[in-house]
C-alpha cells in the first residue's frame, strides 16, 4: 500500500480531516488576529523602520507555527493513545500493529502539521507586502495598509469557508468573521490612544 493510500485509509478510519479542517481555520483565524494586531500596534505607535516591524512579525509567526505543532501534537497523541487503549479493552486485544495502533501514531502528526501550517503560512501571506516594500517594490498604499487590507481579505476568507462547511450563506459568514478581524483592529486603536 502507497504512503498516499495509507493516509487515505488512516483520514477515513478516524475521520481525522474534519479535526484538521477545524484546527486549521481556528489556527489560521489566531495567525491573521495576531499579525494584524502586531501590525496596527506598530501603526499607531511611532514611526518605526519597516525590517524591525517584518522581524518582530516573522518572530511572532514562527513562534505560532511552533506552538500550533508542538501542542497539538502532545494533545492530540493523549487523546488518540486514550481512545486506542479503550478499544484494545473493550476487544480484549492489542491492536499496536492494527489501522488503528498507525493511526494513534500517525493522525497527531498530521494534524500537528496543519495546526502548525495554518498560522504561519497565513501570517506569512499578511507579511508579503512588507517584503516587498523592503525589497523596493512599489505598493499603491503604504505597507503595513497593504498588510491590513491583506489579513482582513484572509479573514473574510477563512469565514467564506467556514459557510462553505456549514453549508449557510458564504457572504455571511465571511461578514461574520471580518466583523471579528475590524472589532480587534478598533479595540487596538482604541487601547492605544490612552
Amino acid at each position: 500500500m502507497s504512503l498516499l493510500s495509507q493516509i487515505k485509509l488512516l483520514l477515513r478510519v478516524t475521520q481525522t480531516h474534519v479535526i484538521a479542517r477545524r484546527y486549521f481555520v481556528v489556527n489560521g483565524f489566531d495567525g491573521a488576529l495576531t499579525m494584524l494586531g502586531l501590525i496596527i500596534g506598530f501603526l499607531v505607535s511611532s514611526p518605526v523602520d519597516l525590517s524591525l516591524v517584518l522581524n518582530a512579525c516573522l518572530g511572532a509567526a514562527i513562534a505560532l507555527g511552533m506552538s500550533g505543532v508542538s501542542s497539538a501534537y502532545v494533545s492530540e497523541s493523549a487523546e488518540r493513545q486514550r481512545a486506542l487503549g479503550k478499544l484494545e479493552q473493550a476487544m480484549s486485544t492489542d491492536l499496536q500493529d492494527s489501522v488503528h495502533g498507525d493511526a494513534a501514531r500517525w493522525m497527531p502528526m498530521l494534524i500537528a502539521v496543519v495546526n502548525g501550517l495554518a498560522p504561519l503560512t497565513i501570517s506569512l501571506l499578511i507579511l508579503t507586502p512588507l517584503w516587498l516594500s523592503n525589497a523596493g517594490v512599489s505598493l499603491p498604499v503604504s505597507p503595513l495598509y497593504a498588510a491590513i487590507m491583506v489579513a482582513l481579505l484572509l479573514v473574510f476568507l477563512l469565514g467564506v469557508l467556514l459557510g462553505r462547511i456549514a453549508g449557510v450563506s458564504l457572504l455571511r459568514s465571511g461578514i461574520q468573521t471580518l466583523s471579528v478581524a475590524v472589532l480587534t483592529a478598533a479595540l487596538i486603536y482604541l487601547f492605544a490612544e490612552f
